[in-house]
């Protein structure tokens, strides 16, 4: 008979080990693993009380963090200190259990005075386990003398297992709780410094848009008091004014590509040369020149960075100036401005039918000297052939590398 009741106690227990473990993987507050652990315990084994303590390494003491029975005030308090003491105390230093079926013939433990209000005479304690040191201690107390014998320790020990499993389960949840919110912390400063990265970004592009804007319409200002300036002057002066002109003609022009294109640092060469071409052909006086200027580009955009293009721009300024000025004693010839791309890069050809000339390579009369300087600035060649006419060949890489020194000083 009492085998009979021993088996039924093992399988009530291992029901409510079973039931337990059910209910705590599947909760994710610590509290209430802790707080369900003490009372199946207590009610399993059948006495009134249980708690579990958790050890404080910084106190070197065990402090109640749930139970089952007690009266208000006893959880959150320190049951005593994690030496031999205690009856917790020394299950936590051995690691072994300890049992005391009845505490008035033992007085080698000290109790806290909680023991005497709920007049507590029998206990039992077990370690429970933790990653390195041990976690805490689990402890049932009975009110009356209590024999606990091997299948109830066992019960209590299996039963701490799972706590303590339950517990690491929840400091890594814990930890990747904290992980996540920390993350969450990380995305929300990183959008936020996007967001003012952006502003300052767009504020950077408008101020840069407004200086760009102001500049070219400086250059069309001097461009037009230039021209009030010729209009004013002698035949001598004109033709300096106009060289002048036409330098900041190629800037301006310059300026309105990069206004109409978003800013960016490579600008199509070929629509500015059109629209650069067409500029200065209408800068000149038809009362003057009978000269037609025509330009034939790339079929393909031919991207190149500004300061290439700034360097290219007045080089071709100064090669046409010179045309206007010293290749057509009539005032009357043609100008073409042809564009081809290569292998490695392009080369620009400035050919006119006028009547030539031939000049050493040292000498800087014409702008011939500007030239051979801005094409050296950016890696290009240029040579001159006036066996008929003029031809100017300009030849320059189609990206800006290391061979742009410095486009204009």
């Amino acid at each position: 008979m009492n085998e009979i009741r021993t088996i039924e106690k093992l399988l009530r227990q291992q029901e409510a080990l079973a039931s337990f473990g059910s209910f705590a993987f599947g909760e994710s507050d610590l509290q209430k693993i802790l707080t369900e652990a003490a009372r199946i315990c207590a009610q399993s084994l059948g006495v009134p009380y249980a708690k579990i303590c958790r050890y404080r390494a910084a106190q070197n003491d065990l402090l109640v963090e749930a139970g089952y029975g007690w009266q208000a005030g006893v959880a959150g308090c320190v049951v005593s200190r994690a030496d031999e003491t205690s009856t917790q105390g020394r299950a936590f230093v051995t690691g072994r259990p300890v049992i005391l079926e009845d505490l008035s013939t033992n007085n080698s433990y000290s109790l806290p005075p909680f023991y005497a209000d709920h007049k507590i005479v029998a206990t039992a304690d077990v370690l429970i386990k933790g990653k390195g040191e041990p976690w805490g201690v689990l402890e049932i107390d009975s009110a009356t003398a209590r024999a606990f014998d091997r299948h109830d320790i066992d019960f209590l020990t299996g039963f701490a297992n799972v706590v303590a499993e339950a517990v690491a389960t929840a400091d890594r949840t814990a930890a990747l709780r904290a992980a996540i919110e920390q993350l969450e912390v990380l995305v929300v400063e990183k959008d936020r410094l996007l967001a003012g990265r952006q502003e300052l970004l767009d504020e950077k592009e408008v101020l840069a848009e407004e200086l760009q804007h102001r500049v070219r319409n400086n250059l069309q200002l001097v461009l037009s008091m230039l021209n009030q300036q010729i209009g004013q002057s002698e035949a001598a002066d004109k033709e300096g004014m106009r060289a002048i002109g036409r330098r900041v003609m190629s800037l301006g022009k310059l300026y309105d590509h990069l206004l109409g294109n978003g800013l960016s640092r490579t600008i199509d060469f070929d629509q500015y040369l059109r629209s650069l071409c067409e500029s200065l052909s209408d800068f000149q006086s038809p009362r003057e020149f009978e000269v037609v200027l025509a330009c034939e580009g790339e079929p393909e955009p031919l991207p190149l960075d500004l300061d290439l293009v700034t360097a290219l721009g007045i080089v071709i300024a100064e090669v046409i100036s010179n045309a206007y000025i010293h290749a057509f004693p009539e005032r009357k010839g043609a100008i073409t401005v042809a564009l081809a791309r290569g292998s490695t890069g392009a080369v620009l050809t400035i050919a006119d039918d006028g009547i030539g000339f031939n000049e050493p390579e040292s000498s800087k009369r014409h702008g011939l000297g500007l030239v051979r300087r801005l094409m050296a600035q950016i890696g290009g060649a240029v040579s001159v052939d006036s066996s008929r006419g003029t031809t100017w060949t300009l030849a320059f890489p189609t990206s800006a590398g290391d061979g742009i020194r410095s486009a204009v000083h």
